[in-house]
């Protein structure tokens, strides 16, 4: 991935919208965050400013292990990943999991790999 000059030039765009205006931009694509979360929708990852500026109560990391983890977690449903469960306790949390909601035992992780190969837990049906 890099950064690039012209908005024609990407194949997405990260946002960082404040609460109500994320919360518009993902109910445009038919998604409800309530003004909480994150989201994506095809080209466009939308970063909720109150999670970035914030994370989430009882995270259990820092906010700069929680932003890193956002942006990987909507940037992973860009290039087509889904959700994520937590593969046992006190393993590290997929980066897909869905760790704004908790970390079910978890540990929180912001990285999709881990030793240099892929860290995924089992697919998490219908979110």
């Amino acid at each position: 991935m890099q950064r690039v000059a012209e908005e024609a030039a990407a194949d997405f765009t990260i946002y960082l919208a404040t609460p109500a205006t994320s919360k518009r931009m993902c109910a445009d694509g038919g998604l409800s965050t309530e003004g909480y979360t994150s989201c994506r929708l095809p080209g466009r990852v939308i970063i909720n400013l109150a999670r970035w500026m914030e994370a989430v109560p009882d995270y259990g990391a820092s906010l700069e292990v929680y932003r890193m983890y956002v942006v990987n977690h909507e940037v992973g449903h860009e290039f087509g990943e889904e959700h994520e469960a937590c593969p046992g306790p006190g393993r590290p949390a997929p980066v897909m999991q869905q760790q704004t909601y908790g970390l079910a035992g978890c540990l929180a992780n912001p990285w999709p790999y881990l030793d240099g190969h892929r860290y995924a837990g089992d697919p998490v049906d219908g979110v």
